[in-house]
């Protein structure tokens, strides 16, 4: 049945609100490609562009407000997670960014040397660090999950490691089934074996409420589009930890952390905008205290986004698991609010089709997780993806479960 009541201090009324696209009427399922943007955030992107500003200084006002800009991004990523705001660095996508340290970090790799990597990644967080490898002549070691429940077990981590290991790349969640990897207790055991940990956060970062210190990451990338801004990247770091990395860069640029990792001006604009989302984020939970520090009303909000999601989910979850012909691959205990599905027989991509002629947006494919989608035994063609997202309507959900049930 469909849910009655609403997470304490939770108004999804009150967020669509701030949501223009929702406007255009489709239901939206397809939050972990990508979210809409509320009206703040646009508005800032916006603001931004028709101002005044200019490479960072401090003689013309536009110049300071480039500095403001940057100094307030680096701000609201520090408060989202828990991170020093000389740890945030910008960059053009959570792709481009672990690219750009693949390279910067196999400076110090070689022969001999290993590197360990998953099968329930996005490719991004596996590809970089497979070819930064074998530039040096590192091993690469990879891990599987168990593609009946969809677990990752630390364990199963632990046994690959040795004292050759130097870094270890995991998700905090999958993209494709919603996986929730134990971060903490892996964290020990790569730190125990003397390697570092980077954590591909950018579909656990929408969800859930983020201390990258606490987690014992010691690289945490994230996409501020996935949790309402615009497009472009973020990584979390201790910046000590980044003083001791060397990327190429021009040789006029800044040495400065975390400046050196950050190629050609800044995006202005989306950094503006992705404080701005933040912000937004830290007023889901209507609380009525906008005096307490962002920080604290940002882990109030993903709370209270967590109860909103979780309500839903589990209305729709076993209304989905019941239909004729479906098989549901997101199994594991801990995960986000993201199903993969299949039906017996059909397309994939005629389901996704069938659904968004009736108005509900919720892709098909593997979405870059393809190793993951392999494992699961979907090859290359996937499953529909359904992703909760916190504009998610109990409405929504009715009228996804309803529509599937016509299509089936």
């Amino acid at each position: 049945m469909t849910p009655t009541h609403a997470p304490s201090g939770y108004d999804v009324d009150r967020v669509r609100s701030h949501f223009p696209a929702l406007a255009e009427g489709a239901a939206h399922f397809d939050g972990p490609g990508g979210t809409q943007t509320p009206d703040v955030v646009a508005e800032a992107v916006r603001d931004t562009l028709v101002s005044a500003v200019a490479n960072r200084g401090t003689v013309t006002l536009a110049e300071r407000r480039a500095e403001e800009i940057v100094a307030a991004a680096r701000a609201a990523g520090a408060d989202l997670l828990g991170a020093d705001p000389r740890g945030i660095v910008y960059g053009r996508s959570a792709t481009a960014i672990t690219y750009d340290l693949s390279r910067a970090l196999a400076k110090r790799w070689g022969p001999g040397d290993e590197v360990v990597v998953t099968r329930l990644d996005h490719d991004a967080n596996i590809r970089p660090w497979v070819q930064a490898a074998e530039a040096v002549g590192a091993t690469v070691r990879w891990v599987d999950f168990d593609p009946a429940t969809g677990v990752l077990d630390a364990d199963a981590i632990g046994a690959v490691l040795s004292e050759r290991t130097r870094l270890v790349a995991v998700t905090a969640a999958s993209n494709l089934i919603g996986t929730r990897p134990p971060i903490c207790r892996t964290a020990e055991k790569v730190h125990d074996a003397g390697a570092l940990l980077w954590v591909d956060g950018v579909h656990a970062t929408a969800h859930a409420s983020v201390d990258v210190a606490a987690l014992g990451a010691d690289f945490w990338v994230c996409s501020p589009y996935k949790f309402l801004g615009p497009h472009c990247g973020m990584l979390a770091a201790d910046p000590g930890l980044l003083e001791t990395l060397h990327p190429d860069k021009l040789l006029p640029s800044t040495d400065d952390v975390p400046e050196r990792f950050e190629l050609g001006t800044l995006p202005y604009e989306l950094l503006a905008g992705t404080t701005a989302a933040v912000d937004f984020l830290a007023s889901l939970a209507h609380t009525g205290d906008a005096a307490s520090h962002r920080r604290d009303r940002l882990v109030a909000s993903m709370a209270a986004l967590h109860d909103h999601e979780r309500d839903l989910l589990a209305w729709l979850e076993p209304e989905l698991r019941a239909m004729p012909g479906v098989t549901v691959h997101s199994n594991a205990p801990a995960r986000t609010p993201t199903l993969l599905f299949t039906v017996a027989g059909r397309d994939p991509q005629d389901l996704r089709r069938a659904l968004a002629e009736r108005r509900v947006n919720a892709p098909a494919g593997h979405f870059y997780a393809i190793e993951c989608s392999r494992h699961l035994g979907l090859g290359d063609d996937g499953g529909v993806r359904i992703g909760l997202a916190p504009y998610t309507s109990a409405d929504d959900v009715d009228r996804l479960v309803g529509t599937l049930r016509d299509i089936l």
